[in-house]
């Protein structure tokens, strides 16, 4: 995943005061707005867990207000901050990390942790409502997916058109899909859809009827879209074997 700090804006706090907010986008998508002391808290929690040496160098404190090149200079170093802290895998999965960020998209939404409803399609447009705050295994669960095997799916954004879909980008482990899917705007919606794209995992799936329904109707969904493109012949066989209900050969 890409991080990005593209810009800055100055807001004021409770008492008046002004100060510079970052606008970190995660993929190209606007996340959270936070401040500098709350990235640094961030790095020093950080810290007490990995080590300095495994974290990038963050920008020092000053004393005096920034000037304008100043503060360019501090976003353009907590951008490549998070960008290099974002890479190493203990970093980004760690709760730590996590936590931050999605309590970042809560306070920038101005909502507090709570369970909401959120209705999650699946690729035939089957609507499941779901409510809770951990919304992967609360959507397992609607649908009787163990959730050993949640692992091998995640829940997706799409743009649902007239008579298209677009696949904008998977929700990260640190969103809340509400959030996300309020800021995205009408006409996109929450889907199911398998995680990986080695099809040697679907072996995985076969013994379990809910997984592997979950893999059919999105395959059938993805040949019907021409996002899966398959010879004429192979075509043919999987009508037929649509027809008798088959799912397996």
């Amino acid at each position: 995943m890409h991080f990005s700090i593209p810009d800055t804006q100055e807001l004021k706090d409770e008492n008046g005061s002004s100060y510079v907010a970052y606008n970190i986008h995660v993929n190209g998508a606007f996340h959270c707005t936070v401040r500098y002391k709350q990235l640094h808290n961030l790095h020093e929690q950080l810290k007490k867990e990995f080590g300095s040496a495994a974290l990038p160098p963050f920008p020092p404190k000053k004393l005096l207000p920034l000037t304008p090149s100043q503060t360019e200079e501090r976003r353009c170093f907590l951008e490549k901050y998070i960008q290099l802290a974002s890479q190493d895998v203990r970093i980004c999965s760690d709760e730590v990390f996590t936590g931050f960020l999605l309590s970042a998209q809560q306070e920038t939404q101005g909502v507090s942790p709570q369970q909401v409803d959120l209705d999650v399609f699946l690729m035939s447009w089957q609507k499941v409502t779901v409510r809770s705050l951990i919304f992967a295994q609360a959507v397992a669960r609607a649908i009787g997916l163990p959730l050993d095997l949640v692992c091998y799916f995640a829940l997706f954004l799409v743009k649902k058109g007239d008579t298209d879909i677009t696949i904008l980008r998977r929700l990260e482990n640190f969103e809340a899909p509400h959030l996300s899917l309020a800021s995205a705007g009408p006409g996109h919606y929450v889907v199911v859809r398998k995680s990986y794209w080695d099809s040697g995992w679907d072996r995985a799936l076969l013994d379990d009827r809910v997984a592997l329904n979950l893999g059919y109707v999105q395959a059938l969904s993805d040949l019907d879209r021409g996002w899966v493109l398959a010879p004429k012949e192979t075509q043919r066989q999987l009508a037929a074997l649509q027809a008798k209900g088959s799912k397996r050969e």
